[in-house]
């Protein structure tokens, strides 16, 4: 059951404005956990159809305030949400203030509830997906469900494997803590953006958008989470590794554009690469240069990654 509410229930900050008609509200999912999403409308006077914007882990729909006005610009609606315990949806006990799941099939729950509640009823079809990062993993994931629902995905760095080849040694550590116990047990070493810099992070080369969301998670520090849990890390990693396998991936049909970024330091654009060319519907492109979070890059950057998610969406939603 859908409660919608105000725009107020969004954080607006000093330069990064609510996004023309935008909508909130939250929801149940069908295990009772409580997820806030958000719709804006279409600013042109025709709707070309519906964006569904995943994000990343630690990320909320504030920081995409951005991007939801530039694609309902061109013609979109934008469906967006907080995960489970991230943003302003529901945080498990004793985990509020860390990233915690005992699987991924969780977050797959959260994207379900939001297509079938949300999307379907109140939002203009047809329908594609643009994800990030942990959202790219996801989506990709959930595609044999949301074949003849969503007409594309478009996957920005998506999370198919860690830099350097370690995700085997930390699947199997995490995996084993999380047996004997201490699941919950946060991975604080992995939570170093404190720390970062405008000039030295590993996400975006632009001080300006930076600097907004670092305004962002200090005006607004409950939206935001530490680092994840050992199941969390356990979680992750056995998605990243279902994503390798050959029948998994045989299932894929939804056309998928994967972009990877040049200089990523956060996932490997080489493993995500390799699944689009493994893929029978996958398609890739590289942006040299840029770091982990296209859409919080430099316009350099962001704006040929916007025009190739255009491209994608566009033919196919353009009624």
């Amino acid at each position: 059951m859908q409660d919608v509410t105000t725009p107020a229930s969004l954080v607006e900050i000093d330069g990064n404005p609510l996004p023309p008609g935008i909508a909130c509200g939250t929801l149940s999912t069908p295990d009772r956990v409580r997820l806030r999403f958000a719709v804006a409308p279409s600013a042109t006077g025709r709707t070309r159809g519906t964006i569904l914007l995943l994000q990343g882990r630690n990320e909320t729909i504030e920081k995409y305030f951005e991007t939801i006005t530039d694609l309902t610009r061109l013609g979109y609606m934008v469906a967006t949400f907080d995960w489970r315990g991230q943003g302003a949806s529901q945080r498990q006990r004793g985990s509020r203030m860390t990233g915690h799941v005992t699987g991924f099939q969780a977050y797959q729950i959260d994207l379900e509830t939001i297509f079938r509640d949300v999307v379907l009823p109140d939002c203009h079809g047809p329908y594609a997906i643009l994800a990030h990062s942990m959202g790219g993993a996801i989506a990709i994931a959930a595609a044999p469900r949301l074949v003849n629902r969503v007409e594309r995905i478009v996957a920005s760095t998506p999370m198919i494997a860690l830099p350097g080849g370690h995700g085997s040694s930390l699947h199997w550590s995490m995996t084993a803590i999380r047996m004997i116990g201490l699941g919950r047990l946060p991975m604080r070493s992995a939570d170093r953006s404190r720390s970062w810099t405008a000039e030295r992070n590993p996400l975006t080369s632009d001080a300006g958008r930076f600097q907004r969301n670092r305004d962002l998670r200090e005006a607004a520090p409950q939206l935001f989470v530490g680092g994840p849990t050992a199941s969390w890390v356990a979680a992750a990693s056995a998605a990243m590794r279902q994503l390798d396998d050959s029948d998994v991936v045989a299932k894929l049909h939804v056309p998928t554009l994967i972009v990877t970024a040049g200089a990523d330091q956060v996932v490997s654009s080489a493993a995500a690469e390799r699944l689009a060319w493994r893929m029978r519907s996958g398609h890739a492109l590289s942006i040299p240069g840029a770091r982990h979070e296209l859409l919080q890059e430099a316009d350099r950057y962001r704006a040929p990654f916007l025009a190739a998610a255009d491209s994608f969406i566009g033919g196919a939603l353009t009624l």
